[in-house]
C-alpha cells in the first residue's frame, strides 16, 4: 500500500501549531497580568487597603500612647494620686454628694 502524501493544508497547520500554541500561552500570561489578583488593575486596589490600614495603625497607635500614659501613671513607685482616684472612683462607683458625672462615649 502506498503512504498518502499530507495536503498542503495539513502542512499549514502542522506549521503553525507550535506558533499557535506560544501565542496562546503568552497572552494567557499577558491577561493574567493585567487583570489576575496580582495584576495591573488590583495595584489600586491595593494601594487603598494601604491607606486603610495605615489610618487603623495610626488610630491603634494613638491608643496605645494613651495606655503607655496611664500605665506610667500607675507606677507603683510613685503613682498620680489623681489617676488611682479616678480608677479607684470608677470600680466602686463611688461619688461625692457635689459632683456631676458626665458620660463620656468612648470611641
Amino acid at each position: 500500500m502506498r503512504a498518502r502524501k499530507p495536503s498542503a493544508f495539513r502542512r499549514t497547520l502542522r506549521r503553525a501549531a507550535v506558533p499557535a500554541a506560544v501565542l496562546a500561552v503568552m497572552a494567557f500570561f499577558g491577561i493574567y497580568a493585567v487583570l489576575g489578583p496580582n495584576g495591573v488593575l488590583a495595584y489600586g486596589d491595593y494601594k487603598r487597603q494601604l491607606m486603610k490600614r495605615e489610618r487603623d495603625y495610626a488610630t491603634l497607635d494613638q491608643r496605645r500612647q494613651a495606655l503607655k500614659n496611664r500605665v506610667a501613671l500607675l507606677n507603683p513607685d510613685h503613682a498620680n494620686p489623681d489617676m488611682v482616684d479616678e480608677m479607684v472612683r470608677k470600680e466602686l462607683n463611688v461619688t461625692h454628694p457635689d459632683e456631676v458625672i458626665v458620660p463620656l462615649d468612648p470611641k
